[in-house]
């Protein structure tokens, strides 16, 4: 039996796991979060990891408050780098599989073309920072059989993201201004759960192997707001606004559209489009509570 950990259990991707684990009956999985596991604490985690058994982590856990961490960078660096680099010495000294969860807010959004793995990573904000030194500590640390996964936009049926928000939003207002200057590709948490499960049994890598996945296609944020409503058939307006017009503490790309092409062919797998996905978020929103 392989015993899965999972951390950061209750966010958007732990929780589409965990909806999904019952199907997968050879694993067991261990959902942890902040008020049963700090990452932070080394000693704590390998105890945990020692005395379940664990023989593979996914790491969803993540201080993923993009602006807060600007303010909160000891604390956005001890979740996103120094717990990440513990995960991959106890997956290394104890031969444990490790699937940690990355951003494309590792690039500084100047491509014109999707970004692939290898390009030079150049992040503009303490959470792309953080996150990138997770992701060169875990490749430096190198631990067999772990693999490294960047992903963009998340959203889910679960969580705080902007689907939900979009849809609130639209009960009180006539009309709702979006950045229409950033540019990138939404991925619906369900659809990267059902990735790492499949993908799991398949790894089988020396070195730290580092993958792209986003749903495919591409759009703006103003583009995918109005998707969200156009499903809902709402007739809510939506006006496109510059980034300038809603500053924030913390500097977004302006383009960060991943190439999905090597973990597509790695692992045989198809992604959706990221407007059927949303299709399909919107309609399991109405059978569980917002």
């Amino acid at each position: 039996m392989n015993n899965i950990l999972v951390t950061g259990g209750n966010g958007q991707l732990g929780s589409e796991l965990r909806d999904i684990a019952p199907n997968y009956q050879d694993y067991n999985f261990l959902f942890t979060d902040v008020k049963n596991l700090d990452i932070t604490n080394h000693p704590s985690v390998a105890a945990f990891i020692e005395s379940n058994d664990i023989t593979v982590i996914i790491n969803c856990a993540a201080y993923t408050a993009v602006d807060k961490a600007e303010s909160e960078p000891k604390l956005s660096d001890a979740i996103n780098h120094i717990a990440v680099a513990n995960f991959a010495q106890i997956a290394k000294d104890k031969n444990i599989k490790l699937i940690h969860i990355s951003t494309d807010y590792v690039f500084d959004g100047t491509n014109h073309k999707p970004y692939i793995e290898t390009d030079v990573p150049n992040p503009q904000s303490v959470y792309g920072k953080t996150k990138l030194n997770g992701e060169l500590a875990m490749q430096q640390i190198n631990p067999a059989n772990s693999i490294i996964i960047r992903t963009s936009w998340v959203y889910s049926k679960f969580g705080n993201n902007f689907v939900k928000t979009m849809l609130r939003l639209a009960e009180t207002r006539d009309e709702i201004s979006v950045v229409a200057d950033q540019i990138g590709t939404p991925t619906n948490a369900a659809d990267l759960a059902k990735a790492i499960l499949n993908i799991l049994p398949q790894i089988s890598n020396e070195t730290v192997e580092l993958f792209h996945y986003s749903n495919e296609g591409v759009c703006s944020w103003y583009d995918f707001a109005k998707a969200i409503f156009e499903i809902e058939g709402l007739t809510t307006k939506v006006n496109a606004i510059e980034s300038k017009l809603y500053p924030t503490p913390a500097e977004r790309p302006f383009y960060s559209v991943l190439n999905k092409t090597k973990i597509k062919e790695v692992f045989k797998f198809e992604i959706p489009y990221w407007k059927n996905s949303l299709i399909e978020c919107i309609e399991s929103l109405k059978n569980i509570d917002k």
